[in-house]
């Protein structure tokens, strides 16, 4: 099955610096049927204005990753102080407990992906990793950004594969889901259009079966594959 989520009947936030798109039950946004999907607990699709953003917060007993689409993300946590760029990735295990900040300092809009995952083990130390990938190596391929296997550049605690790619204009790409496993698909620029349906950015998919993308222009997606629950 191939479910499509119109990114126009998500939850939404909006405020004078930050405006976001929830692919999951958020803050105040609530719905019994979005609380995740298997392990992934958290998608926002966030854009947040010059000089702001979010500020020192803490978390626990959480995978929290962070995917720049546009601008720049000034991270800063306990320990560092990292910008991020386009296509870059961070990863913070929470664990026992981190704080940290989130903000654009440039005079340009900052758009960025926040995810959250379930860990396989709680009380970790927490931890800090960060994937800068050459952006070609996700050309009209999947290009792996995090795993908990080995040759991942950054390592999950959870049974999950996230992976970037940019499909040019008209080109295809198999998406493999093996059984007993499922894909949760964000468009996060372009079209992408799969079976006989069509996605424009900020759309999500579920997808429990193997298929093929179709870019029906240029398209930049994210791909979370993982155990069915």
């Amino acid at each position: 099955m191939i479910k499509k989520i119109d990114h126009q009947l998500m939850g939404r936030f909006h405020n004078s610096w930050l405006n976001t798109y929830y692919h999951f039950s958020f803050g105040d946004y609530y719905d019994a049927e979005k609380m995740h999907y298997g392990m992934l607990r958290v998608v926002n699709d966030d854009t947040i204005q010059p000089l702001s953003g979010f500020d020192l917060h803490s978390h626990k007993n959480m995978e929290i990753l962070t995917y720049v689409v546009q601008g720049e993300c000034t991270h800063r946590d306990n320990d560092r102080e990292q910008t991020l760029k386009r296509g870059m990735m961070q990863l913070m295990s929470a664990g026992t407990g981190i704080a940290h900040s989130e903000v654009n300092m440039q005079d340009s809009l900052l758009r960025m992906i926040q995810i959250w995952i379930y860990p396989n083990e709680l009380d970790l130390t927490p931890d800090y990793q960060l994937a800068a990938l050459p952006w070609h190596e996700r050309y009209n391929r999947w290009l792996l950004l995090a795993s908990q296997r080995d040759e991942a550049p950054l390592h999950l605690h959870q049974d999950m594969n996230i992976y970037a790619c940019e499909l040019s204009d008209a080109a295809e790409i198999e998406l493999k889901v093996m059984p007993l496993r499922q894909v949760y698909l964000v468009v996060l620029e372009g079209r992408v259009r799969i079976e006989d349906m069509l996605f424009d950015a900020h759309d999500g998919a579920g997808i429990d079966e193997s298929t093929r993308l179709k870019a029906a222009s240029w398209a930049h997606v994210l791909m979370f594959e993982m155990a069915k629950l």
